[in-house]
């Protein structure tokens, strides 16, 4: 996946427009990209998987502030993906 296009979306996303924090930025994409493979996804270049690991990394980076739990939202989209690939590969 390209870094800048997901580093781009994540700070739409999070609304920041400095490069101030883009090293922070590209070490929570990395980070979000590590968790998901750890859970078993296995990301493609899709635009799909390239917004579940923006809104992962969106995740991360405003946990840090308030340690809220994950959104179901993004429990929902990171459990259909899996099973998803899943059912891909078993079928």
């Amino acid at each position: 996946m390209d870094m800048e296009q997901l580093l781009s979306g994540l700070k739409i996303d999070l609304g920041i427009r400095a490069e101030a924090y883009d090293d922070r930025l590209r070490d929570r994409l990395c980070e979000a990209q590590q968790r998901l493979t750890a859970e078993g996804i296995t990301l493609e270049d899709t635009q799909a998987d390239r917004d579940l690991v923006i809104m992962y990394a969106g995740w991360l980076w405003r946990g840090r502030i308030d340690g809220a739990p994950m959104p179901r939202m993004l429990v929902i989209a990171r459990n259909n993906r899996l099973f998803g690939q899943k059912a891909r590969t078993e079928a």
